[in-house]
């Protein structure tokens, strides 16, 4: 398995065009890296990073049974071993293609390795194709390309679709201990766990286990498609292999920039043997202790048309180390979802450069999420997360909460001195980082320049939390035509600028998202001391439900949270029209004491809103009182109307 003599080559980019073979260019020892860089064949220079060297480099390394494996690096270091090196194993019907945004984002601080598997891309096809794609021969194969790219030091294996069946084996196989010092799956199961999953179910059934099965013998139909024989390849080569990078676009919103290569056609009639070399055998006769022996990262995309969530509920028996991420994405994430890839996959090999990889114990922080907090850090960790109106109340309970999660959070207020406050907080709950942001989001101008400067220092947010408010009280005809400019500008505004900027920018980055608008359950329950905050609320609850249908398409989901009373302090802080100062100050005493009374904390409603991202909820009543109402207004809205009437007691 040592490396090719003669066929280093460096090209400007990762994919097969422009990346011929150069000639002369001596390779290392048997485990050691290739030796001088060769331009491209035309003998011209090759593109470059601002230091000089070359972005990319491809070279030829042999693999099992002498099949040579074309293998791209990405911001190879000036020094050998000065960075941890990353290897990334593509899945079925792919190439190594499939990382090039992954990689390109990943090179600025690690050694990244990409390889064409086997059959695949620029790589041999191993003869006879039946028992080629063995993974003992697979497992050899990735032993051959971390010897060359890191002899001395070992990789950290990132794996999709079947690079993470691939990965599994890696990481479970003795020869491999000691060459691999992390595992990040996505979307791709350990076939000896999925057996096991499959044999408890099968022995030990229940109409749940029973679902679970026939639901992902459901998923799994191509893979019976792909045992058939010859059918497949001529499908591959036929129709299906031409409309494949549409239908992909289509069903997955994967960009078509230069993934599918043109050899897709071919990679996926070889692939197929992927499935019958080792499926049928592994699945009926799974290894029985494939314990992993390095750290694991899973990636779990909950919109996945093939693998259902379920198959890794046994995980922690296989997996001592295991961390869990989720994304609502679909199946090709690697696509679809590069940035929060990355940015999972690096802080996951720092923490295990660095010696930690442990979660927090839910038992030990229970400042808001308390026994939550598991499932969160599964879907929020290092995610961008801006919230306004932060300073206090909702808005600090809900950044505190995704600060818990591990989300990087911004903490918006006009209150300089509340949003600061709430930013060191969240770094001591656990935010991976934290900023605060002095901004009226009233100001129109104000909230371009801050969506402008948040894109640009910290990225497009992945959750946005319009829940900057006031309060207004007083009938209709003793509000002015100045207070009701007020509180639409903060209450209604505030949200439309929020979900317009951050809406646009989540839409055209392409990777999904969501939207929190902080409504209350005054959006369905009318009062007569309430008509001006009303009606912002419930503007803002149908603004939610008419961006819900028109963002869908873009995977940007919205959710409208409508909470009851709740123990703030905006009661002490809402005005009431029509009143002297005195009689002001005597119903903001009254609010707050009957608001307090009720004592229900805005950290309940901080847990509300992190459920509804992840669940997708559109419309969310909090408090019993907000639930009650939104019933009524189901089923009896002429009751809310007679409560309507009733002047309440402030």
């Amino acid at each position: 398995m040592d490396e090719t003599d003669g066929t280093d080559s460096t090209v400007g980019g990762s994919g097969p065009e422009g990346a011929g073979r150069a000639n002369g260019a001596p390779a290392g020892g048997a485990h050691g890296a290739a030796g001088g860089e060769a331009t491209g064949g035309d003998g011209g220079g090759v593109p470059a990073d601002r230091t000089g060297r070359a972005r990319v480099r491809e070279r030829f390394v042999t693999g099992a049974g002498g099949v040579r494996l074309c293998v791209a690096e990405h911001g190879v270091p000036d020094l050998p071993g000065s960075a941890p090196t990353l290897v990334l194993v593509h899945g079925y019907p792919d190439s190594k293609e499939v990382w090039s945004a992954v990689a390109e984002q990943l090179s600025d601080r690690f050694h990244v390795v990409s390889y064409d598997v086997r059959g695949h891309g620029r790589s041999d096809a191993p003869q006879p194709l039946r028992g080629g794609f063995t993974l003992e021969k697979l497992t050899q194969d990735f032993l051959a390309v971390a010897d060359a790219v890191s002899p001395d030091r070992p990789v950290h294996l990132v794996g999709h679709d079947w690079g993470s069946v691939q990965g599994w084996e890696f990481a479970t196989q003795p020869s491999t201990e000691g060459r691999i010092a992390s595992f990040t799956s996505i979307s791709g199961p350990s076939l000896d766990h999925f057996g096991h999953w499959i044999n408890r179910r099968v022995r030990r059934p229940t109409p749940r286990r029973a679902a679970q099965l026939l639901g992902q013998g459901a998923k799994s139909w191509y893979v019976y498609a792909l045992h058939t024989p010859v059918l497949p390849e001529l499908a591959w080569r036929g129709p299906l292999g031409r409309q494949w990078p549409k239908m992909l676009a289509r069903a997955e919103k994967v960009p078509s920039d230069g993934y599918p290569t043109a050899s897709l056609p071919q990679d996926a009639a070889h692939g197929a043997w992927l499935y019958r070399d080792n499926v049928r055998q592994r699945l009926g006769h799974p290894r029985p202790d494939p314990t992993s022996h390095v750290p694991v990262l899973l990636i779990t995309p909950t919109r996945d048309a093939f693998l259902s969530e379920r198959l890794y509920d046994d995980l922690d028996r296989w997996v001592p180390r295991l961390t869990r991420r989720t994304l609502p994405a679909k199946h090709w994430v690697p696509r679809s979802r590069p940035d929060q890839l990355v940015r999972w996959i690096a802080d996951f090999v720092g923490a295990t450069e660095g010696g930690d990889t442990a979660e927090p114990d839910p038992d030990a922080v229970r400042t808001v999420l308390g026994r939550g907090l598991p499932a969160a850090r599964e879907r929020f960790a290092g995610q961008l997360v801006v919230v306004t109106g932060a300073a206090s109340g909702i808005g600090k309970a809900t950044a505190l909460a995704f600060a818990e999660a591990g989300a990087r959070v911004v903490a918006v207020d006009r209150d300089a001195e509340g949003a600061g406050s709430t930013a060191a907080a969240a770094r001591r709950a656990g935010a991976a980082d934290a900023w605060p942001e002095v901004v009226d989001v009233a100001d129109a101008d104000a909230m371009e320049k801050f969506a402008a400067r948040t894109a640009d220092l910290r990225g497009v947010p992945d959750v946005v939390v319009n829940n900057a408010g006031i309060g207004l009280a007083g009938s209709f005809l003793d509000t002015t035509p100045e207070d009701w400019k007020q509180v639409l500008d903060v209450n209604l505004w505030g949200v439309i600028h929020g979900c317009r900027l951050f809406g646009r920018q989540m839409a055209e980055r392409g990777q999904g998202g969501h939207i929190v608008n902080t409504a209350s359950a005054a959006a369905f329950q009318p009062s007569r001391a309430l008509p001006a905050y009303s009606t912002s609320k419930a503007a803002v609850l149908m603004l939610s439900e008419c961006l819900r249908a028109e963002l869908a398409p873009h995977g940007i989901g919205v959710s409208a949270i409508c909470p009851g009373l709740v123990n703030t302090a905006i009661t002490g802080s809402a005005r009431h029209a029509g009143v002297s100062d005195e009689e002001q100050e005597r119903r903001r005493a009254r609010s707050s004491q009957l608001y307090s009374l009720r004592n229900y904390p805005p950290e309940k409603v901080a847990r509300a809103v992190l459920r509804a991202v992840r669940r997708d909820t559109a419309v969310v009543p909090v408090t019993p009182e907000a639930r009650g109402a939104r019933l009524l207004s189901r089923l009896s809205p002429g009751a809310l109307r007679a409560l309507a009437r009733v002047d309440p007691p402030l």
